[in-house]
């Protein structure tokens, strides 16, 4: 039994390896930077003038001991003979003038001779030590960031094929049947052989422009190719070998939803660009995503750090807080959904929370005794309010973009249409309640509960505080949306380590989370919550393992989001929307219908820059304030994502819940009434749309437009 454990953990280790050096070496680069400049800045305070003491510096060939004398008499022999004739002829040399010259010329020399021995007595062994140290930080940072692009497409093939071979990518339903199966096997075989023929092209085009191909991207073109060829034979392979619990049968139809929707975006904008004579543009506008490498980089650790926050207490904790009170189910679910919204707003999208963290969401509200269909939709939801409150990466894209609005305006006006929507979600969830409510809790008994359950977070404020004051004081790197992705997976480590160290000495005990409402699918992927006392090579192996397939599926959409937008661009569709409106209430009408689609069908920052380029001056034009445009166009998006037929945040809750829970959602309302058997639509549905009319529509009517 040990042994096979040990055989299983090489295996899970030989997937999950690669992508985890990845994701440590990101942190180690971001790292590096912010290191480098604090060494920099204390070279500085120590030797002053070290800048110029980082590399050996080099001789002066002049002469400082230069005879003037000597020196004017033989420039002056030198000079050639005057020619009364020549009217272009330099005139002869003046003693005088060469003599100021050669004199100015001698105190420089002697100048940069003193300063060469002087730079030469500075360094030290002390100073050669730094410098070495520093000089190798630097050079880190500067291959890092040559290698970005790879690092990325080397976690999309990777994460993304891991995803393909374990049937993990995200489609509009699971796979069930054989034809289920076959049909989403033959889809994905087709989208990867459009994506090398693109890839291939790509290259075509590229290496034979006349132009140098740097090394990085040669490297890249034939990764791209090596890696969309080797799918294409996972795909045959999926197609003959069905699981052993595949249903028979099936509907060839019913079959199509099964498809993963990367593979739907492949074939359909590979076609486009086939048809239209452009092989090679699903390639080109991938490769855009390496152009924002750091910013899909991230997407990736933020989908790790909420695998590794999974396998800690401390939200287990965190929620332990409220449970003295009794609050209603519905209470506790607008409780979590308002706590989920800062953290979303350090990942930049719901969709990349909701990966990360609804599971762990979920757990909660249904430990609390939440409806599946109340708990799922809270969980979809969960990512949705936080995206307009600082410090957002997405407003900050936005901000950076157009030049009409600044991050202090949109935060601003965010938080407004954070406490909109989350009052309004409230709102819903109580008007629909089922049942008798539980009756709030607030004696002195639950407040000495309430302070008590504080006490186990006094480990975690400790080493979160640690952290945090260690990269202020020794990095002055604060917490933000740019070193949030860097700092994050360092404090989570340090916790994880807390626990384990404490665990074992007997100090902590993992509760039991007495999981029986649920089936084994959801309490065995929290089996660790459960059982306690794994290692910490366990720990980050199955987090790393279970990260990669959500980083896949993630990625990967993605990037067809970005091929997408391509092809609305190449398309010209945007210019099919009228550029002159008779009402500004028409223009706002037409566009939030508009943003709405394109929520329901790209990811949120390939979005951004295609509204930034073809929308938003429209809007502007139709005399729409620019910081309420953008505040719709935030909102807009938030729907789309909740919105069918897609519903991506769905599609990704459904991804991390498990299948068995939507299965047993549906079954528990059977004969209850329209609402209750689509609850985890409609509650979000409405509370967005809700929302979404009002921030577009209010302002017109008391003219802030």
């Amino acid at each position: 039994m040990h042994n096979q454990r040990n055989v299983n953990a090489a295996l899970e280790w030989s997937m999950a390896l690669p992508a985890f050096l990845i994701l440590v070496f990101v942190i180690l680069l971001n790292t590096s930077h912010t290191v480098h400049g604090q060494l920099l800045q204390l070279g500085e305070s120590v030797w002053e003038g070290y800048f110029q003491l980082r590399q050996d510096p080099v001789e002066p060939t002049c002469d400082p001991q230069m005879d003037i004398d000597a020196e004017v008499q033989k420039r002056i022999e030198a000079a050639p003979p005057a020619d009364e004739f020549d009217l272009f002829a330099a005139p002869p040399p003046d003693p005088e003038v060469l003599r100021q010259s050669l004199t100015a010329s001698k105190a420089s020399c002697q100048l940069k001779h003193q300063h060469y021995a002087e730079n030469m007595d500075q360094i030290t062994t002390g100073v050669e030590v730094f410098r070495s140290a520093e000089l190798a930080v630097s050079k880190l940072g500067e291959i890092g960031l040559s290698a970005e692009r790879i690092l990325l497409a080397v976690l999309v093939l990777i994460c993304g094929g891991t995803a393909l071979f374990r049937r993990h990518h995200i489609a509009l339903k699971p796979m069930e049947t054989v034809m289920d199966y076959r049909v989403a096997a033959v889809a994905q075989g087709i989208a990867f052989t459009v994506l090398f023929d693109s890839v291939w092209n790509f290259k075509d085009i590229v290496f034979s422009a006349g132009v140098d191909v740097s090394t990085e991207h040669a490297v890249l073109h034939w990764m791209w190719i090596a890696g969309f060829a080797a799918p294409i034979f996972i795909s045959i392979y999926q197609f003959f070998v069905i699981p052993d619990d595949a249903k028979p049968g099936g509907s060839f139809l019913r079959a199509q939803l099964s498809v993963p929707l990367y593979a739907s975006m492949a074939i359909g904008t590979g076609l486009y660009f086939i048809l239209s004579g452009h092989p090679a543009g699903v390639a080109i506008h991938l490769n855009q995503m390496m152009e924002m490498s750091q910013l899909f980089l991230n997407v990736g650790l933020y989908v790790w750090i909420g695998m590794l926050l999974k396998r800690t207490d401390m939200a287990q904790k965190v929620f332990n807080i409220f449970r003295p009170f009794n609050l209603a189910p519905e209470i506790f679910a607008v409780v979590l959904v308002i706590l989920a919204a800062l953290p979303t707003a350090y990942t930049g999208g719901s969709g990349i929370f909701v990966i990360a963290v609804g599971g762990l969401i979920y757990l909660e509200l249904r430990r609390a005794g939440t409806r599946r269909q109340l708990a799922l939709a809270a969980t979809a939801m969960s990512g949705s309010l936080g995206v307009v409150l600082r410090p957002c990466l997405l407003v900050v894209i936005v901000a950076a973009l157009n030049k009409e609005v600044t991050t202090d305006q949109l935060f601003g006006w965010g938080v407004k249409v954070f406490l909109l929507t989350t009052t309004l979600f409230a709102l819903y969830a109580l008007l629909t309640r089922k049942g008798e409510s539980n009756k709030a809790d607030f004696s002195n008994d639950a407040w000495s509960q309430f302070f008590t359950s504080l006490r186990p977070l006094i480990p975690y404020v400790i080493i979160i505080g640690v952290v945090l004051a260690i990269y202020a004081l020794l990095l002055d790197a604060y917490l933000d949306e740019f070193s949030a992705p860097i700092i994050l997976p360092v404090m989570l480590l340090a916790i994880i380590a807390y626990e384990r160290i404490a665990q074992e000495k007997g100090l902590l005990k993992r509760e039991n989370l007495n999981a029986d409402y649920v089936e084994s699918r959801l309490a065995n992927s929290f089996a660790d919550l459960k059982h306690g006392r794994d290692s910490m090579e366990k720990t980050l192996r199955e987090s790393t393992t279970e990260a990669i397939v959500h980083i896949g599926a993630l990625l990967m959409l993605m990037g067809m989001s970005m091929s997408l937008g391509g092809v609305v661009e190449r398309a010209e569709l945007m210019s099919y929307i009228p550029v002159d409106f008779n009402s500004v209430w028409l223009a706002m009408a037409v566009l939030v219908s508009i943003l709405v689609v394109i929520g329901m069908i790209m990811d949120p920052y390939g979005a951004v820059v295609l509204v930034s380029v073809s929308i938003a001056g429209i809007a502007y034009q139709a005399g729409i304030d620019p910081v309420h445009f953008w505040m719709v166009t935030l909102v807009a998006f938030e729907l789309g994502y909740l919105s069918p037929p897609v519903a991506l945040n769905h599609l990704l809750t459904r991804q991390v819940v498990g299948e068995e829970e939507v299965r047993l959602s549906k079954e528990e309302v059977i004969g209850e009434n329209f609402w209750y058997r689509h609850e985890k639509i409609l509650l979000p549905l409405v509370t967005m749309a809700t929302a979404l009319m009002i921030v577009a529509f209010i302002p017109l009517a008391i003219g802030y437009s």
